[in-house]
């Protein structure tokens, strides 16, 4: 474990840093204070806090109108595994699971659309089944999709739910204008005897505890109809997962392609016309060795230090270049990469080390590169004073955290760096985590696996 602060040189340079990336560790406007009108990290992750008594139309229709399509639909699914395991014994048994299922399958599309609509809740559309030659193949294909099943569960499970909803959506009220009212039935339909004062200070006390339960009851079940359809409904685990690599994938795959044709613009356009800069002068070089009255050394030397100077602007540039391919500086490990490099950052920075392993090659230069950008951010935008990085491997993940007490409001999205930071993550199994309320402190974390 090790501790050191920075403080030095300008700024940071990591490669891929730029336009793009501004706005990465802070919301505020470069050389201001001040915070851009941005959503505080987090705000959009999780469920958004109501009024208690607050509800949405969407959940009460979904609730009373949703019952008999949770009926057909239950009834449907409970028939299809009665008959298919009462048909399991006969040549029609797998050919009528086969028609079910895929019913089933085409049945989750409108409940996807409908928790979407009115509920709130996008559920993603699984990917649509692969169509191998031959009846056989097709059928074993349906009878292991996983989609199918999850949806036939649903329905199952949906049909008590539908109860639930209708039960507080439209019983609940129902039985609340009842007892509230329960005096004035008394009367009405008893006028020689009617209830007694007691009995109706219990009806109408216990219809106001079932009106503050309603809304209660009603976003419980709404709530369990969300997690149950994104549960569900969505595709399976595997086929996400296989998803989010193919998107990490496209994202890494189009900023290298970007990084290479930016590497060979420059290469073309700028090494490429000092080398022929340079040629030109040693083709001057050598005519001024050879002349008819002897060699000019005023010339020559002039030439020289031409030439000298231009092999020295060369090679800066093919430094500078090569600079974000693979740092020198991770050949010692993260352990000497990360104080080298919070002590090029004009924040003073309090670093903490606890590195047991060293990860992967591809790991650590994520690590390094992302530790780069957000330092970098830190000193152009956040107008923070002072910042801290802690970086640690346990139990086979990699964790990088950047603090800084500046102006906060990072938020991922709407084009910012943060946005893409995260995808390059993704390509390497990562995720990142944001924590920057408006006025401050920000707080940003990596994890990524130690080993790929």
């Amino acid at each position: 474990m090790t501790d050191t602060a920075g403080g030095g040189p300008p700024e940071i340079r990591p490669s891929g840093g730029g336009p793009g990336a501004r706005g990465l560790a802070s919301g505020c406007a470069p050389g201001t204070g001040a915070p851009h009108r941005a959503v505080p990290a987090g705000a959009g992750d999780g469920p958004v806090r109501r009024p208690y008594f607050s509800l949405r139309a969407g959940e009460w229709v979904f609730a009373v109108a949703g019952l008999p399509v949770a009926l057909v639909c239950g009834v449907y699914a409970l028939a299809v595994l009665y008959a298919g395991t009462l048909l399991s014994l006969t040549v029609l048994g797998l050919p009528f699971v086969v028609v079910a299922l895929l019913g089933a399958r085409g049945l989750g599309r409108p409940h996807r659309h409908l928790v979407g609509a009115l509920l709130g809740e996008h559920v993603e559309a699984p990917a649509g089944l692969p169509r191998p030659d031959g009846l056989v193949a097709r059928g074993r294909v349906v009878l292991t999709d996983p989609v199918a099943w999850r949806t036939l569960l649903y329905l199952v499970l949906r049909l008590p739910l539908g109860v639930l909803g209708f039960a507080a959506g439209a019983g609940l009220p129902l039985a609340c204008g009842w007892l509230i009212g329960f005096p004035l039935w008394g009367r009405l339909m008893e006028p020689d005897s009617p209830p007694g004062a007691g009995m109706n200070a219990l009806a109408v006390l216990l219809g106001l505890v079932l009106l503050a339960g309603a809304p209660g009851a009603l976003r419980v079940v709404a709530g369990a109809d969300r997690r149950l359809a994104g549960l569900l409904l969505g595709p399976a685990r595997a086929q996400r997962r296989v998803r989010e690599l193919e998107a990490a994938r496209a994202v890494l795959l189009a900023d290298n392609g970007d990084r290479l044709r930016r590497l060979e613009r420059d290469l073309h356009d700028g090494t490429q016309a000092r080398l022929v800069a340079l040629a030109i002068t040693l083709s001057l070089t050598e005519d001024a060795l050879d002349p008819a009255a002897g060699p000019d050394l005023a010339r020559l030397r002039t030439l020289v230090d031409r030439a000298r100077g231009q092999t020295e602007e060369t090679v800066a540039e093919l430094r500078l270049l090569t600079r974000g391919i693979h740092p020198v500086a991770l050949d010692g490990g993260l352990g000497e990469a990360l104080p080298g490099l919070t002590a090029t950052s004009p924040v003073p920075v309090a670093v903490r080390l606890d590195l047991g392993e060293r990860p992967d090659e591809a790991i650590e230069r994520a690590v390094y590169f992302c530790a780069a950008e957000l330092l970098t951010n830190i000193a152009r935008h956040s107008g923070a004073r002072t910042a801290a990085l802690e970086a640690a491997v346990r139990d086979g993940r990699v964790l990088l955290t950047v603090r800084d007490d500046g102006c906060g409001g990072a938020a991922p999205g709407g084009g910012t760096g943060l946005a893409g930071l995260a995808e390059r993550l993704a390509a390497v199994d990562g995720t990142l985590r944001v924590d920057s309320p408006p006025g401050g402190p920000t707080e940003i974390t990596a994890e990524l696996p130690a080993r790929l």
